[in-house]
């Protein structure tokens, strides 16, 4: 049986963080603990293991760089893959162990991620094929292929949050790696305060992410399509036409509107100044 590592990045989490890690950790053989909360320790919502390294970071240095931290720590340990995780993500009993099996049992060599299904509440009906090759998957609940991971050169640190997830399945595709999907493994995967308004006959999903999200969502997005238009010019367009989604759904609904669009002109201004990295606005 193959050995697995995993990593699970922290913010401010509550009390709930144990029992999602104890969801998978007994079917791993390491885990590697990000804390990325400022200037605070958040060992005693962890469970008790000796499975477990502890990695506070006294400061939030990003998903990307969390991600890449527990990479490294693995690959150094002799790690082939890495099971990558947020803190808000939980398996029902025994549906990593099959994510395992379907790498024990097939050539991976040419597969980048081997990821589950998101139960998420959008509204989004799962395939009917039990497998299928999506060009990008979300980051939790992801067994990445630290080869792949390699080659690649890892995940963008200066996209700080949001995503990180499609340009890392990008820059494996555009280097001969498949996304594999397993749709008969299910992930709980919150992706927080996600409502459907309905009006004048359709559905609208308000992700209501908070001001300081929607900068990075549309600056990322464009510094995304920059990079992967030429290979996936249709996907790019899509993703832009999501931000005017968006847009027009917090203005009708969402609130905190004004700084969230504030923070979204923002976003594309810093974009326009090839500004990277952390958001710059916080006094």
């Amino acid at each position: 049986m193959i050995k697995v590592a995993g990593v699970v990045t922290l913010y401010n989490p509550d009390s709930e963080v144990k029992k999602n890690i104890e969801s998978y950790l007994l079917e791993i053989d390491k885990l590697y603990v990000i804390d990325n909360t400022p200037n605070k320790e958040n060992r005693q919502v962890l469970p008790n293991s000796n499975k477990i390294e502890y990695l506070p970071q006294y400061d939030n240095v990003g998903v990307a760089s969390a991600l890449n931290i527990g990479s490294k720590k693995a690959i150094k340990d002799k790690y082939s893959w890495l099971l990558t995780m947020d803190q808000d993500s939980k398996f029902k009993k025994n549906q990593l162990s099959k994510m395992i099996d379907y790498i024990e049992k097939n050539d991976c060599k040419m597969v980048g991620i081997i990821s589950p299904w998101h139960v998420i509440n959008t509204g989004i009906e799962k395939p009917k094929d039990d497998i299928d090759y999506p060009l990008e998957v979300m980051t939790s609940g992801n067994l990445i292929n630290l080869q792949a991971y390699k080659k690649v050169c890892g995940y963008k640190d200066w996209y700080f949050i949001d995503d990180i997830d499609i340009e890392y399945c990008m820059n494996l595709n555009i280097n001969g790696y498949k996304v594999v999907r397993l749709n008969y493994v299910e992930l709980k995967h919150d992706l927080g305060d996600i409502e459907i308004k309905h009006k004048l006959g359709r559905d609208f999903v308000c992700s209501n992410h908070n001001y300081i999200r929607r900068y990075y969502m549309v600056r990322n997005t464009f510094y995304l399509c920059d990079s992967y238009n030429e290979y996936f010019p249709e996907y790019c367009k899509f993703l832009k036409r999501g931000l005017r989604g968006q847009l027009q759904n917090i203005i009708l609904f969402e609130k905190d509107k004004f700084r969230k669009v504030y923070n979204m002109y923002r976003g594309y201004r810093d974009y326009k100044k090839n500004i990277k990295g952390k958001y710059p606005y916080i006094k």
